[in-house]
């Protein structure tokens, strides 16, 4: 009787091992994701400090930090869409301050609000340090001519418009720039569905415990009408 079952035991066996520990797997991965989440809320919710030109991506991402200066009226607009704001451009812009300029994400501009012109006084800026690199395989060139751009990377950008490669996403910005408004940066939009991920898992061995099972007693059944 054992030899009739042991394929079927042996594979039902492997199958829910393999599902449990992909499922075990994503639980890991939840938790390191859940401790990410949990320094980054942590950082975007402190008491913001001055901004510093030997600030580094790995040390002060997602730190908030305040700066004073002028936007210059350069600017790269990035078409976007599904922010708290809805649709329209990022306006990353060029902005001059006592150590040199840097980028600036100001905040969302309307579609048809795209030729209006920018204000360029002096601002006190509160905001966020942010080096994101929405860019992949699959997102096109920027229109130079249309000045439309489909994704945000510090590196490209500061090359285009001749700055330090640091970008502040903007918080709250006075005196602020009628035309936009802002997008502070936050967590929801940073993916965490391992849990998800995990309970697929978990729900697939349990499927796949129940079939074999099944193959089982019908194996069984079968000897049992051949005796």
């Amino acid at each position: 009787m054992l030899r009739k079952i042991l394929f079927p035991l042996i594979l039902g066996v492997a199958g829910c091992g393999v599902l449990i520990s992909l499922g075990n797997w994503q639980v890991e991965r939840l938790a390191w994701k859940e401790e990410i989440l949990a320094d980054i809320n942590a950082r975007l919710g402190a008491a913001p400090s001055p901004f510093s030109r030997f600030a580094t991506e790995m040390a002060d991402e997602y730190t908030r930090v305040l700066v004073n200066g002028a936007p210059t009226g350069e600017e790269l607009h990035v078409l976007v869409s599904g922010t708290e704001a809805g649709t329209g451009y990022r306006v990353i812009s060029k902005f001059e301050t006592d150590v040199g300029a840097i980028l600036v994400d100001q905040g969302l501009l309307a579609l048809d609000n795209k030729n209006a012109a920018p204000l360029t006084v002096t601002t006190n800026i509160t905001g966020t340090l942010l080096w994101p690199d929405d860019q992949n395989s699959s997102t096109p060139a920027p229109d130079l001519d249309a000045n439309i751009w489909f994704a945000r990377n510090v590196e490209t950008m500061s090359a285009a418009l001749g700055t330090l490669p640091f970008m502040i996403v903007v918080t709250q910005a006075s005196p602020p720039d009628p035309r936009l408004t802002p997008l502070p940066v936050n967590t929801a939009s940073i993916k965490n569905d391992h849990f998800e991920y995990a309970v697929t898992w978990f729900l697939l061995a349990a499927v796949w415990a129940i079939m074999s099972l099944y193959l089982i007693r019908r194996t069984l059944r079968q000897k049992d009408a051949q005796d």
